[in-house]
């Protein structure tokens, strides 16, 4: 286990943030979903194909059409080479396929032209076309193994709950959610990590009637019902 930042939160003890790791992950090993690009095998492109194509989807959907994708488009130069019409047909099933076409097309053609490597620079992956704050954070973690969360509206809301809302609606500038996320993803096992609290976001502690009562966080998060306070360890 690593030691605190730099950026830590000074109201939440350290020793909170470790025990949410070591209980997430430990229902992790059990409940956690399989999915292609989690896969040790999955390429760089294909891991970010497939959070390009998570935003706004759901897992399972976009799990179905990777294969029909990675055939028609195996490679960055198959994108790159495609028409922006053509990539819009294709992505139709999915929805938003015309701001997807936009986006792997511009991109696609970038990286292209930098012979099919990202850059390691956080400055430099946001720049890219079609590139925001989430998806640069997906690089750098699964292509580059940096410890850096997939944040988004999931993983806020597991966070939040656990460990106190953020003051911002744009979770993107809220500095105390991106510390806490950060903050929360720095450990040995960064992916599985993120991975998990987006599987418990999905599979329990969902936006609206969560299971808390199969929550492996229910008794130390500060969201579940009053009928756990009492196991609750409010201290750490």
């Amino acid at each position: 286990m690593s030691a605190p930042s730099s950026t830590s939160l000074p109201r939440i003890p350290w020793n909170r943030v470790q025990r949410f790791q070591e209980d997430i992950l430990r229902w992790f090993k059990v409940e956690g979903r399989h999915f292609s690009w989690r896969a040790p095998s999955a390429t760089t492109y294909q891991v970010v194909v497939s959070e390009m194509l998570l935003q706004r989807t759901r897992a399972d959907t976009v799990e179905r059409f990777l294969p029909n994708f990675y055939r028609r488009f195996p490679s960055w130069w198959h994108l790159a080479e495609a028409q922006e019409s053509e990539l819009q047909k294709f992505l139709e099933p999915i929805g938003l396929s015309h701001r997807r076409a936009a986006s792997f097309n511009a991109l696609a053609k970038e990286i292209v032209s930098r012979n099919g490597h990202f850059p390691f620079e956080r400055s430099e992956i946001e720049a890219l076309p079609g590139v925001g704050q989430y998806i640069a954070n997906a690089i750098l973690l699964m292509a580059h193994g940096k410890r850096e969360p997939l944040l988004d509206v999931n993983m806020a809301r597991v966070v939040e709950r656990y460990f106190g809302p953020r003051k911002l609606a744009d979770i993107r500038y809220d500095p105390y959610l991106q510390k806490l996320a950060r903050r929360v993803s720095d450990h040995d096992s960064p992916k599985e990590i993120n991975w998990a609290i987006l599987d418990l976001a999905a599979k329990i502690c969902t936006p609206r009637h969560p299971h808390c009562e199969n929550c492996p966080l229910k008794l130390r998060c500060r969201f579940a019902p009053d009928v756990f306070a009492e196991g609750r360890d409010s201290t750490s």
